[in-house]
C-alpha cells in the first residue's frame, strides 16, 4: 500500500446554485427563496470530504474556461485538490439549481458543462497505484459515451487499486450493461436505502442489504439510511448497524457525499470498518446542519463529536 492512499474521484465537479425554499413550487407558480448561495459541488463534495481528514485527492474530471470553473478551481485549491486533466478551453463548468425545502430535502435542476467532455487519454493521466481509491459515480455509467471510456479505463485498473461505486439517486437510468459491468468490478458499494431498493428488488432493508452483497463489494456494502446511520456487509462477517447521531437537519445536500469520503478516507487511515462507518455517520450529522454543499468538517471537529458521545454507542457490540 503507498505510504499516503488517494482518492481518486470521477464523480464531476460542477457548481450548485442553491436556494432554499417552503416547498418546491407548482408549475406556472412563483416562489421567493430565504437564502441562497452558489457554491462548488457535485464530485467536490466527497473529495474535500476526503482531504479534510488529512488525506490527497485527485479530480479524475475536467474544468472548463469560465465564471463556474473559476469558482471551482479556487474550491478544489482550497482543499488541495489535484487536477492533473487540461481545461476545456471553450465550455465553463455545468451548474445544478438545488432547491432545499423546509425539511431539507432537496430537488436538483441540471446543465452540464465541460464536466461532460472526458476522454480516454484525459483518464490515461491519472495514475492510481496499489491501495489508491477509484470512486465512481452513477453520472459516470449512465451516458453512454462516458460510460464506455470510464469502464473501459476502470478495466484496466490493477486489482489491488480499490474501485468504490456510489450509484446515486439516477440509479435507475444506468443502462444495465453498465450496472452490470460496474458491479462486478466495484469493490465497495456505497448507497443509501433507497438506491439499494431498487437495485436489488428487495422490500426490507435488511434483505436489499444481502442481495446486494451478493451482486457486489468484493471489500463491502456500505448502505445509508439516514437519521438512524448505515448499515455496513463484509464477506464472512455478521452484517452490522452503525448508529447514526442526532442533527439539525438544514441541508441534506451532499451528505451521501460527505459520508463517502470519510468514510474512504478512514479505511485509507487503517481505521477499521466499523469506526470508519461511525466517523461517516458523525461527518455527514454535522454536514447536514449547515446550508449549501461541501460542508464537510475536518477530522478534528468529527474526533471532537465522536468522544462526547456515549461509550455504549462509539464501541458497539464488537461484532
Amino acid at each position: 500500500m503507498n505510504a499516503s492512499p488517494r482518492l481518486f474521484c470521477l464523480d464531476t465537479v460542477m457548481i450548485d446554485i442553491v436556494m432554499r425554499i417552503a416547498g418546491v413550487p407548482e408549475r406556472g407558480s412563483d416562489v421567493l427563496a430565504s437564502e441562497h448561495l452558489l457554491a462548488t459541488g457535485g464530485g467536490y463534495n466527497a473529495m474535500s470530504s476526503f482531504a479534510r481528514q488529512g488525506l490527497r485527492a485527485v479530480y479524475g474530471g475536467r474544468l472548463g474556461t469560465g465564471p463556474f470553473s473559476e469558482i471551482a478551481r479556487a474550491a478544489l485549491a482550497r482543499d488541495e485538490i489535484d487536477v492533473p486533466i487540461a481545461r476545456a478551453p471553450d465550455l465553463d463548468a455545468g451548474f445544478c439549481v438545488a432547491l432545499i425545502d423546509d425539511h431539507g430535502e432537496r430537488t436538483f435542476i441540471t446543465s452540464a458543462g465541460a464536466e461532460g467532455t472526458l476522454t480516454t487519454s484525459d483518464l490515461a493521466l491519472l495514475d492510481p497505484a496499489r491501495g489508491d481509491v477509484v470512486l465512481v459515480s452513477g453520472y459516470n455509467v449512465m451516458y453512454p459515451g462516458q460510460a464506455t471510456i470510464v469502464l473501459e479505463w476502470l478495466a484496466s485498473l490493477s486489482g489491488d487499486v480499490v474501485v468504490a461505486f456510489d450509484p446515486s439517486d439516477r440509479v435507475k437510468d444506468i443502462p444495465t450493461e453498465h450496472l452490470t459491468a460496474m458491479l462486478r468490478r466495484a469493490d465497495w458499494m456505497l448507497c443509501n436505502e433507497s438506491e439499494a431498493a431498487t437495485l436489488t428488488g428487495d422490500v426490507t432493508l435488511d434483505a436489499s442489504i444481502v442481495s446486494l452483497a451478493r451482486l457486489t463489494g468484493r471489500h463491502g456494502v456500505v448502505v445509508r439510511h439516514g437519521a438512524t446511520g448505515c448499515t455496513v456487509a463484509e464477506p464472512g462477517r455478521a452484517v452490522r448497524q452503525v448508529p447514526g447521531v442526532k442533527s439539525n437537519v438544514v441541508d441534506t445536500n451532499g451528505a451521501g457525499d460527505t459520508h463517502n469520503g470519510v468514510f474512504l478516507a478512514e479505511l485509507c487511515r487503517g481505521t477499521d470498518v466499523r469506526e470508519a462507518a461511525l466517523r461517516a455517520n458523525v461527518a455527514a450529522s454535522l454536514a447536514i446542519a449547515t446550508l449549501g454543499p461541501s460542508t464537510c468538517p475536518s477530522r478534528d471537529a468529527v474526533t471532537a463529536l465522536l468522544t462526547s458521545l456515549p461509550v455504549a454507542l462509539v464501541e458497539g457490540d464488537g461484532s
